[in-house]
């Protein structure tokens, strides 16, 4: 049995599944927490990785791996290695005036043409641009800038600071895949080249952005390298470690999806995800012209809110989330007029970073646990119902959608979401997705083919559209 590994380094935690290259069954799991926070010190992350592995039985019969890791997160290093300062995440929202300055700089349209998206507080040009103006002491220390999974890949295979890995800090071995590299706001999708005129600019006045490493950006199924003999794996040595990717491409790898498929992924936050053979480029900054992991291309939008949404109504009400959706099914569809604008961390889409959650239409008689319960799972619902109709906009015809996450599971939420997506939706049985697209990628590194692993559905629904619920959301719409 030829065994491959991949890992999920998440906003929350990281997973590791090592899966039978032949067949794509889970031979073992395991995982770590990571700490909370809009920013972290990657080496949590580092620790993180180490302890789900050894969770997961180690390396040992491994024989490739791979990592996925949460898009824009922003680590800088200095000459020697080491990290100047904690990395600031994707949902870390202060560069959102750092966004708008550098729209005002170079143009929507041009960016999204330079880059496939137009830079919001989530991507890394625009926290570098915050560093600089916030923090310049450390801006002019940037040697290099990574992305989480290329620190990790980059540590995985014996690099890291002076005098604590075993190959010491050889910036120029840091290496990404293209999926990730569509998310910095400095790489264009279209090229494969970095744009380092938006790198310079946005670290403007320290004057390093010429001499800045950027990780290497190796092809679909390529190899990083191999996994270095270090004290955290002293028989790691020689395993292959494929490119890695971003947590979205990832998903979609270990989802299976193809042209025509739509990923709805509730989680902590939401996306919505096509995979397209053509690149786009949407100047109104609604829809991230992202890369995929494959050579295609991964049109997404995202939402900063969007099982968090339920989390709060459902500590609201004092109910977990199985009652909450019970409560829910209780009320017609539209809640009896009941919206609620979801927007409780600000958001990403509309790119509203200081917007607060509101409800509107409330009546003694919709006012209910049930009415509010139903409201939350709408709401939710028609913010990526919003997403979708963005990316259909950019010329992708959907003819299924595969809802996954963590909410997906309720049933209430995927009744609803039959009433709210016009399109036919698919319930995959739950999984490690991110993880096992990693795990793909590895085999891919590994053989040079991309494993032809399926995806088992759970639950399958026919649209059975309930128009009111979009009608009173748009009428909200901020």
């Amino acid at each position: 049995m030829t065994l491959v590994a991949g890992v999920d380094s998440s906003t929350q935690s990281c997973k590791v599944v090592v899966r039978d290259l032949e067949t794509g069954a889970i031979v073992r799991s395991g995982r770590a927490a990571h700490p909370e926070g809009t920013e972290v010190d990657p080496a949590f992350w580092w620790s993180a990785l180490i302890k789900a592995i050894g969770d997961a039985g180690g390396l040992d019969g491994v024989s490739a791996i791979s990592i996925s890791a949460q898009q824009h997160g922003c680590v800088v290093l200095d000459d020697s290695g080491r990290v100047i300062r904690p990395a600031l995440l994707w949902n870390d929202t202060r560069s959102a005036d750092a966004a708008a300055e550098l729209i005002r700089e170079f143009g929507a349209e041009r960016l999204a043409e330079r880059t496939g998206s137009v830079p919001v507080a989530s991507f890394t040009l625009t926290k570098l641009r915050w560093l600089q103006t916030h923090e310049p002491r450390n801006a002019a220390r940037i040697a290099a800038v990574a992305l989480p999974h290329d620190w990790l890949t980059w540590r995985l295979r014996g690099y890291g600071p002076e005098g604590e890995s075993p190959l010491g800090p050889v910036l120029g071995e840091l290496t990404t895949d293209r999926s990730d590299a569509s998310g910095t706001s400095y790489w264009n999708p279209s090229t494969g080249e970095y744009d380092r005129e938006l790198l310079d600019a946005a670290l403007g006045n320290s004057g390093v952005g010429h001499t800045v490493v950027l990780p290497t950006v190796i092809p679909p199924g390529g190899r990083a390298g191999t996994v270095g003999a270090t004290p955290e794996f002293p028989n790691g040595g020689g395993i292959v470690v494929g490119t890695g990717t971003g947590d979205n491409a990832g998903a979609a790898l270990g989802l299976g999806a193809a042209t025509g498929d739509v990923v709805v992924s509730i989680g902590t936050s939401g996306t919505v995800f096509a995979v397209t053979e053509a690149p786009t480029a949407d100047a109104t900054g609604t829809v991230a012209g992202f890369a995929d992991a494959t050579g295609n291309f991964l049109p997404l939008v995202a939402t900063l809110n969007a099982a968090r949404i339920l989390d709060a109504v459902a500590g609201l009400l004092g109910v977990g989330h199985d009652e909450l959706g019970t409560l829910a099914l209780e009320a017609p569809a539209g809640a009896g007029g009941l919206v609620l604008q979801p927007y409780f961390e600000g958001e990403r889409t509309p790119n509203l970073p200081d917007a607060t959650a509101t409800l509107f239409g409330m009546t003694l008689a919709n006012t209910t646990r049930a009415g509010l319960a139903r409201a939350a799972v709408e709401g939710m619902l028609s913010a990526l119902a919003d997403g979708l109709a963005a990316v259909a906009g950019e010329g992708v015809a959907a003819t299924r959608i595969l809802l996954i996450g963590g909410a997906a599971q309720n049933p209430a939420v995927q009744q609803i979401a039959a009433q709210v997506f016009d399109v036919p939706v698919e319930v995959p049985l739950p999984g490690e997705y991110v993880a096992s697209g990693a795990a793909r990628q590895a085999g891919w590194a590994l053989t040079g083919e991309l494993p032809a692993w399926s995806t088992e559905i759970a639950a399958s629904f026919a649209p059975a559209r309930a128009g009111v619920i979009g009608e009173q959301y748009a009428a909200r719409r901020a």
